[in-house]
């Protein structure tokens, strides 16, 4: 029988998590392989953004669609979930009004990346409740991509239940149909720690982003206000503290292929 990493078993979203200063200096991270946009495009005809929740495509992948945008590749984005439940029993950010003010952050972050054009298929599963509904997502998925597509979502080990659902329903419809599929670290970046074996750099490649990629990505998070406030009505923090945007704006993005 395998032997489960136990970082992999006792995964949690929990506390400031591992610094950016820590993974910025870990060597073996430093040395996953640099890959370039046409690598990593490949044979593709399309790339298919799959986003759990609204900033996901941007925290996941903001600088690959900037260079996709450049190169003219025809991209799609599906929200699998509206993040109506990133703040439970807040009285200012209630469900109805993050249904309606996320989306809307999504596109203003798109078009902040140059992608004001691109089409969002919004599926509008229950936010923190896809995976009782995997199967039908994957079912949803199948119909909305095909073999010649590079399917882009989150990591199958993220830590968050509903980014691990997505990409097993992404993984079992590109199955299916022959489209190839690449996973990002989202959360996997605060659990996981140098070292730990946690996320599988031996299946890694780096996306490098110039500065001018970089500073738009940042720009485009800014979009998302929602998530970068302090909840007046609670006092809970921002869900992007500054120590999750600093793990994620690096000068590259790494991909699990």
């Amino acid at each position: 029988m395998a032997t489960v990493n136990p970082a992999l078993e006792n995964r949690r979203i929990a506390g400031a998590g591992t610094s950016a200063d820590a993974w910025r200096a870990d060597a073996q991270l430093m040395a996953v392989p640099a890959i370039d946009c046409t690598e990593l495009i490949g044979a593709a005809r399309r790339v298919v953004i799959v986003a759990p929740h609204p900033d996901d495509e941007v925290l996941a992948c903001g600088g690959f669609l900037q260079q996709l945008a450049e190169r003219g590749i025809p991209v799609t984005v599906i929200a699998v979930t509206d993040g109506e439940a990133s703040h439970p029993g807040s009285s200012t950010w209630t469900r109805t009004r993050l249904q309606e003010v996320r989306p809307d952050e999504t596109m203003a972050a798109l078009a902040t990346l140059g992608l004001d054009a691109v089409p969002v298929t919004r599926l509008e599963l229950p936010d923190g409740g896809v995976a009782p509904r995997e199967a039908e997502l994957a079912q949803a998925l199948v119909a909305l991509i095909g073999p010649g597509d590079l399917v882009l979502t989150t990591w199958r080990h993220d830590g968050h239940p509903d980014h691990e659902a997505t990409a097993r329903a992404c993984a079992t419809a590109t199955a299916g149909c022959g489209a190839a599929l690449v996973e990002a670290p989202i959360w996997g970046w605060h659990w996981s720690r140098p070292g730990d074996a946690a996320m599988p750099l031996h299946h890694a490649r780096r996306l490098m982003l110039g500065d001018a990629e970089l500073a738009r990505k940042r720009a485009a998070l800014d979009c998302f206000e929602s998530q970068l406030v302090t909840d007046a009505a609670s006092g809970h923090d921002a869900i992007l503290t500054r120590n999750t945007l600093d793990r994620l704006l690096n000068p590259f993005e790494m991909y699990f292929l």
